[in-house]
Formats: C-alpha cells, structure tokens, sequence
C-alpha cells in the first residue's frame, strides 16, 4: 500500500508540477525593455515615456550597440528598441547580432522620417515593428506592448516545451525502472511455477510407474483382480495429470489475454446436477438431496461454468472433514444468478482471504485433511476469470473454524432466462438446493 502511495504521488507530481512551476513563475516574473540610442536626450525622454505608460515593466538603457549586447549577456530581456542610425555598431547590425544567438529576441527599430526603404529593409532582416521619426508615442507603446506579449508567448511556449520533455523523461525512467521490476517479478513468478508444477508432476509421475511395475507383476502371477485395481489407481493419476496440464493451459490462457468463451444457451440446473453425479459416481460425496429437476437456460460457456464449479466442490472436499455437508445452491435475484458452494471446512483467516485467488497461492498445508495433494494454486484463479469472462465476479465469505463459502455472480437479462416444467411465481427470487456429504477428497486437486 505505501509503495501504490508513493507510486501515485510521483505520477501527480510528474503529471502537474513542472507545468505548474511555469506558469507560476511567469505570471510573478516582471517584462524587462532595453532601449538603445546614442542621443541621451532622446534616450532619457524615451524611458520617461515607457515608465509613464507602462507601469506594469522595467526600463534599462544603453547609449550604444555594443553596450546594448554586453547587457543581454548579464541580463535578460524581452525585447529591445534602437535606433538605426549609431556610431561603431548601427542598429541593422546590433539586429543581426540579436538573430544570431537570440532569434526570439523581439527587436523594434526607430529611422528617420523618409527612410522607408530603410525600415523594409529591417522588417526582412527579422525585425519586430519599425517606427518613424518623429515617434509616435501612442503607436510606439502598442507596438511594444504587442512585442512583448509575442515574446511572453514564445517563452511559455518553449518552457512548457521544456517540461514536457523532462516530464517525458522523468516518465520514460519511470516506465524502464517499473518494467525492470516486472522482469524481475515475472521471472520470479516463472521460477516458481516450473519448480512447483515439476513438484507436483512427479507425485503422479512416480505414482505411475510404482503402479504400471505392480500391474505388471501382478498380470505375470495371475492376480487379475488387484491388477485391475492398480489400474484404477493409474487412471486417477493420470486425472490428476489432466488435471494440472489443463490448470497451466489455462492460466497461460489468461495472462496473454486468449481465454475465449463459447457460450450458447444452457440449463444450470442440469450442470449442477451433472457435476454433482460426476462427484458421487467417483465416490467422493454422497448425495443428501436431490431436488426435482427444473430448467433454468442462461447464455453461458457450460464447459467453464462447470470447470468453475469442479474447483469449487474440489476446494470444499479437500478442507472438509470426512462425513461433513457440503451444499451447493443455484439462486437468481434480479438481473444475477448465484452459484454458491458451502462448506463447514476450517475456513480461511483474514490474512489469507485477501490472497486465495492469486496465482499460485496456496492455503497453509495444516488446513488440508489427511492425504489430499496442494495442488498448482489455479484452482481459483481461473474460476474468478471464468466469472469475470462472463461479465460477473466471484465472492468469497469465511469465518476461520466455521466454513467458507466461494459464489459465482453471473449477469443476466431477464428475457435471458427461460424456466420450464415447474411453475415459479415469482422470477426475481428462487433458489434450488443441493446437499452432499464429503466421503474422500484425495483424488482432487486445482
């Protein structure tokens, strides 16, 4: 948690601040003149002019071109007023020099009255505005007051410019360092899966062969019958194989985003009923209650739907003591049907709760009954992306020593639904209720 916090408080700093700064800056910075001419009659009558007119700037003065240039370099302008006609340096040439190393640098140049050819001249080489003598205040002042906002806009641009590319930067960093740490995580998470899944291959694996070596033995004595046995064995093996193959297939599916539905109308009360024969014909849970079938169709995947509810009825037989209920209970209310499993397990502490659908997680082995295999830690994930893939969700509620219960929220239209045989009066709230007891659980595992 304080580490999203952080996260999310360099992302706003990145996002506000350098632009922030700018225009902050901008608005409290005051705009600086420079004027330049060698008459210091005409210069000190010009600066008490601006200083009159414009209260909102700051007035400096050079009696000379090169004067002018020596005082950019200490202090910075936002634009210069010169005459054209000086001695040593002109204003034609002082304007060249600005275009050198300051083209943004606003230059407005005063000539005498007559010298249009001049004036043009000055406007080609990059000249702001030119004035004729004698100046005309009124147009003199706008036209600085013109320059100086060009010359605003051109430097809040080009800061903001600026911003962007450290604001560019300092994202690029932040997208190198936080993919460095996925490598590292999805590396680590690649580590861990190979050394769990090699873990929990073996177990089958070895089992296999223990198994094929006494069926073999066991043929060439002519004991039939515990051949065959071992046989059986073998193939709840080789489930359990199939079992975990499709677990990784199916979590490789997810993360590269082509876990694809294939939905079509389905009964759910069949589905439920046909899993839970599934469960009582492997001997793993006898039934208590069987309630009368109706037909309740809904546009679903029915393989996911009822891989879902395998893992959750596996989940609830491998924590729940031998002899103990599990009930399974179909319900819609409104616009969603829920698909609950409960059991009277040992349930989940708070610490584990928050974590039980992560890849890969598993519950602390002193939860499991005696011989049951941990598993991959799929189990649930899927199932929660089986129920988000349909649009819904999936919830969990546990008290530690007093069960847990895993439901599946599937969203629904109500012209959705079609329920038949048994008449049901009310369609926005029904459930059908399913009661099984747990006989073993060692042949199960997600």
């Amino acid at each position: 948690m304080e580490q999203y916090q952080e996260e999310k408080e360099t992302e706003c700093q990145l996002q506000v601040t350098p632009l922030m700064q700018i225009e902050q800056a901008d608005k409290k910075r005051i705009p600086r003149i420079l004027l330049v001419d060698d008459d210091s009659a005409a210069l000190s009558a010009l600066s008490h002019t601006f200083r009159l007119r414009m209260h909102d700037i700051e007035v400096d003065t050079s009696i000379s071109a090169l004067d002018a240039l020596a005082l950019i370099t200490i202090k910075e302008y936002d634009a210069v007023i010169s005459d054209i006609k000086m001695p040593d340096m002109d204003g034609m040439q002082l304007l060249s020099a600005l275009h050198k190393t300051m083209p943004e640098m606003p230059v407005l140049l005063i000539t005498g009255h007559g010298e249009h050819k001049l004036a043009m001249q000055a406007l080609r080489e990059g000249a702001y505005d030119y004035t004729l003598k004698p100046i005309d205040r009124d147009f003199l002042v706008a036209s600085v007051r013109r320059a100086l906002q060009t010359r605003q806009l051109s430097r809040l641009v080009q800061e903001k410019q600026q911003a962007l590319e450290q604001y560019a930067h300092s994202l690029q960093s932040l997208v190198e360092q936080r993919t460095r740490e996925l490598i590292i995580i999805m590396n680590d998470a690649k580590d861990r899966m190979l050394t769990m899944a090699a873990h929990e291959l073996t177990t089958p694996l070895t089992s296999l062969k223990g198994l094929l070596q006494s069926a073999h033995c066991r043929l060439k004595q002519g004991a039939i019958d515990k051949a065959m046995r071992d046989m059986e064995t073998m193939e709840t093996s080789v489930n359990h194989l199939g079992i975990l193959m499709q677990n990784l297939r199916d979590a490789i599916h997810i993360q590269t985003r082509q876990f694809i539905l294939q939905r079509s109308p389905y009964d759910l009360i069949k589905l439920c009923q046909d899993v839970l024969d599934e469960f009582t014909m492997a001997g793993i849970v006898t039934q208590c209650d069987s309630p009368q079938h109706e037909s309740l169709e809904v546009d679903i995947d029915s393989c996911r739907i009822r891989q879902a509810l395998f893992n959750l009825l596996s989940n609830a037989c491998k924590y729940s003591l031998k002899g103990s209920p599990i009930t399974v209970t179909l319900q819609q209310c409104e616009n969603e049907v829920s698909l609950a499993v409960s059991d009277c397990g040992a349930g989940i502490s708070p610490e584990h709760l928050s974590h039980i659908c992560e890849q890969f997680y598993r519950f602390p082995h002193s939860n499991l009954q005696e011989g049951d295999a941990t598993g991959l830690g799929l189990g649930l994930y899927i199932t929660r992306a089986i129920a988000e893939q349909h649009g819904g969700r999936m919830e969990v509620q546990s008290c530690p020593e007093e069960g847990s219960t895993f439901s599946i929220m599937l969203p629904i239209l109500t012209n959705e639904i079609k329920v038949s045989h048994k008449p049901i009066t009310d369609t926005s709230l029904w459930q059908i209720m399913w009661m099984v007891k747990v006989m073993k659980s060692d042949y199960l595992f997600s």
